[in-house]
């Protein structure tokens, strides 16, 4: 059983041979894990638009851009993860692969620890700068309390889960997401229709999955026989491993937390808008989700394609993983641009059903996104090419400038002097351009570093040998 077991979570060697069917077999479960994942904030949304209003709907809504925020930063340091543990099974090191994992999970849990008390105490107040509706904030403030109770499971499923895409297994993570995701949906139902609650009943739900998922991810860790396997004596903090973990994973962190910053401006000027706004904005927010976390497996195929090939010594390999990455990640943006188009309306009219002047709101958002997210997912692709190089700091210099800069001169520039001529859906399309502009520009310079720094490392492979 055990060898079944390591043949099935780490048997993939992704630095000989054909690339293409390897990647779309890695790729597809990771994205329909994030999907699913994503699921459980959607379920909150239709559930509590189908049964309370869609005023519940908007204070949901407010608290996204401020809960990626807070914990964007902690969880850039899963990014050294992945880094470390694609690397490490590449070169054959098992030793540091297995420090790197259990210090990983104890991270996990006390960093999960302190970020959610830091966001149980301090969430009504900083929903509050972000100039939150006072008839929401009561709502919002108490969803977030609770969803923060629960980010040392959140942290730990986040953590397990990339040591073991790392090894190769991306089913795994997707089986235990869809018992939790089932859980989730059905607890939303019984929390809601039976007990008659609201947004505390929905986050109550995603907390109870969060914890299953992450349980379940940490009991298939501890029945494997290899160098991933988790010894729940061996879990400690080995500083070593943690150095790695904060010069790799650091960097990604505050990278995500600067792409968040942004995006908690641009939810500041949407909540400048009235509740319906606000209501047809976070409808909008929550499908395009599901299409940035399926590009998004795609910056995860990069990243942990290139960190092996980088640990084998194969820089032959790097651009075909590069290129076959984009490849994917076009087909996706392809199938969720049809989906969107056909059904977007339909779609958002799940979420605010009580409230159909917040549709055409939703759809100035949307379809905006719906042709210009593949770009996000270009963008995505080369970060994930330049990690798995083991490069950190470079990319976020690069979205710093590119995305995060260029969107806060944009807000206070162009959409500031334009609003007060443009209705509001001129308005809010005029700030929403700010997206597809940054990621072409970051996108671009992405590609300039992740063609130097190979042929460094080459250089330097060469020059050793």
């Amino acid at each position: 059983m055990a060898a079944m077991r390591l043949k099935k979570a780490t048997g993939t060697d992704f630095t000989n041979g054909p690339l293409f069917g390897k990647m779309l077999m890695f790729t597809i479960p990771l994205m329909l894990s994030g999907i699913l994942q994503l699921l459980f904030s959607a379920a909150d949304m239709v559930v509590v638009g189908q049964f309370v209003n869609s005023g519940a709907v908007a204070a949901i809504g407010a608290t996204y851009s401020l809960t990626n925020l807070m914990i964007n930063l902690f969880m850039g340091l899963s990014v050294g993860t992945s880094v470390s543990v694609s690397q490490g099974l590449g070169a054959k090191d098992d030793e540091m692969v297995s420090r790197v994992v259990h210090t990983s999970i104890a991270v996990s849990l006390i960093g999960g620890a302190l970020i959610g008390a830091f966001g149980f105490f301090t969430s009504r107040q900083l929903l509050s700068w972000m100039d939150t509706p006072a008839d929401l904030l009561d709502q919002s403030s108490l969803y977030m309390k609770i969803y923060f109770v629960g980010m040392p499971a959140t942290a730990l499923y986040n953590f397990a889960g990339a040591v073991l895409r790392s090894a190769g297994d991306t089913r795994r993570p997707l089986y235990f997401l869809v018992v939790a995701g089932v859980l989730n949906v059905l607890l939303n139902l019984f929390f809601v229709i039976v007990w008659g609650m609201g947004v505390e009943g929905v986050a109550l739900a995603t907390v109870a999955s969060q914890v299953v998922s992450a349980g379940l991810t940490v009991w298939w860790l501890r029945g494997l026989d290899s160098a991933v396997k988790v010894h729940l004596k061996s879990i400690r903090v080995h500083t070593a491993s943690l150095l790695r973990l904060i010069r790799i994973g650091l960097p990604a962190g505050f990278q995500a937390t600067l792409f968040a910053l942004s995006n908690v401006l641009i939810q500041s000027s949407v909540n400048s808008f009235q509740g319906t706004v606000m209501a047809g904005n976070a409808a909008s927010a929550s499908l395009e989700g599901f299409e940035y976390v399926a590009l998004n497996a795609t910056h995860h195929t990069a990243l942990t394609f290139t960190g092996q090939n980088v640990g084998a010594k194969r820089f032959d390999r790097l651009w075909r993983v590069l290129g076959l990455s984009l490849l994917l990640e076009a087909m996706i943006g392809a199938l969720f641009f049809g989906v969107f188009e056909l059904f977007g309306r339909d779609l958002l009219g799940l979420y605010v059903p009580d409230n159909p002047a917040a549709i055409p709101y939703g759809w100035t958002r949307l379809e905006v996104f719906a042709i210009t997210y593949v770009l996000c997912g270009v963008m995505d692709v080369s970060v994930g090419a330049l990690r798995g190089l083991g490069a950190s700091v470079s990319p976020m210099i690069v979205s710093l400038l590119g995305v995060c800069g260029f969107r806060i001169v944009w807000i206070y520039t162009v959409f500031a002097a334009t609003r007060p001529l443009l209705t509001d859906h001129e308005s809010l399309r005029m700030l929403y351009a700010s997206y597809p502009i940054s990621w072409l520009l970051t996108f671009g310079v992405h590609l300039l570093c992740y063609a130097i720094i190979r042929n460094r490392l080459k250089r330097k492979f060469l020059q050793t040998t």
